[in-house]
C-alpha cells in the first residue's frame, strides 16, 4: 500500500505507523516551512518514505522568499518527489486572492524547472486553480489532493491528465457527490492519501487518522467501482509509482 500524503509532525513513533503499514510506502507533505524540513528529516531516516515540499496558500502574504529558496534548493534530493502542496484556498473571509496566485505561480515554475510532480490544494477555487493549471501547468504531472468539487468539474480537469486524490472523505455517509465522481474516474486517475492527521476515514471517523487507513478508502473504491479490493490496492500502486517517478 502506498499513502501519497499525509502529514507526519503530530506522531511521536513514525517506526510504528510504517509498521502497521507492513512495507508500504509513504509520501510525507510539507506545508510551511517547519513542515518542509520535518520532511526532509524523514525522508533521510526512513527507506519507505518519501516526501513534497511546498508553501500552502495560507502562507501567501507572510511566507520569505529565503522559504522559496529552500523548496528549490532541496529539489535536487531524489527523495523529494513533488512540489505540494501548494495551490489556492478561497475559503475564509479577506484572502488576498493575487498574493495566493502569486505564489502558486512561483512554485509550479520551480516545478517544472525540476521536473517535479506538483500537489495541489484546491478549496472554494476551482475555476481559478483551474485556469491557473492550464496555463501554467503544461508539462507537469499534477495531483489534485483530496478533490472535493463536482463530476462537472471533474471532467474538466481531466483534460489536464491529472491524477485525483481520493481520501477518507469518500467513506463518509454525506459524500455522495464525491462518490460519484469515483464511479465516473477510470481507476487508473486515482491516487490513495489520508491527509493523516485529519480526514479519518469510517469506521474510524472521529479518531486521528494514519497512513494504514488507505486501506479503508480502497476498500470503499473497490465497492464503489465493483472491482476487487486487490485490483484497487495493486493499481494504485502503480499509478503513484509512474505520478511520483517513485524507485520503488
Amino acid at each position: 500500500m502506498i499513502d501519497t500524503h499525509c502529514h507526519l509532525d503530530d506522531y511521536e513513533d513514525i517506526s510504528k505507523i510504517l509498521n502497521k503499514m507492513n512495507d508500504g510506502y509513504l509520501i510525507a507533505s510539507g506545508a510551511d516551512h517547519t513542515g518542509n524540513i520535518k520532511v526532509l528529516e524523514l525522508i533521510e531516516k526512513f527507506d519507505h518514505i518519501y516526501g513534497t515540499i511546498g508553501l500552502h496558500p495560507e502562507f501567501a502574504s507572510n511566507y520569505k522568499e529565503e522559504q522559496i529558496s529552500f523548496i528549490e534548493k532541496n529539489c535536487l534530493n531524489d527523495k523529494i518527489v513533488g512540489i505540494g502542496e501548494i495551490g489556492l484556498d478561497y475559503h475564509y473571509p479577506n484572502i488576498d486572492k493575487e498574493k495566493q496566485k502569486e505564489l502558486f505561480i512561483k512554485q509550479l515554475e520551480i516545478a517544472k524547472k525540476y521536473k517535479k510532480t506538483v500537489v495541489i490544494h484546491s478549496r472554494d477555487a476551482e475555476l481559478d486553480t483551474f485556469e491557473i493549471l492550464e496555463k501554467y501547468g503544461k508539462d507537469l504531472k499534477i495531483v489534485l489532493h483530496c478533490y472535493s468539487y463536482s463530476l462537472e468539474m471533474a471532467k474538466r480537469y481531466k483534460t489536464l491528465n491529472v491524477k485525483f486524490g481520493i481520501g477518507g472523505v469518500v467513506t463518509f455517509k454525506n459524500a455522495s457527490k464525491l462518490q460519484e465522481v469515483v464511479k465516473y474516474l477510470d481507476l487508473e486517475d486515482i491516487l490513495l492519501e489520508t491527509d493523516s492527521p485529519y480526514l479519518t476515514p469510517e469506521p474510524h471517523r472521529g479518531e486521528k487518522n494514519e497512513p494504514y487507513n488507505i486501506y479503508f478508502v480502497a476498500k470503499k473504491i473497490s465497492e464503489l467501482k465493483n472491482i476487487p479490493l486487490e485490483v484497487v490496492l495493486k493499481q494504485t500502486l502503480t499509478n503513484s509509482i509512474s505520478q511520483f517517478d517513485l524507485d520503488i
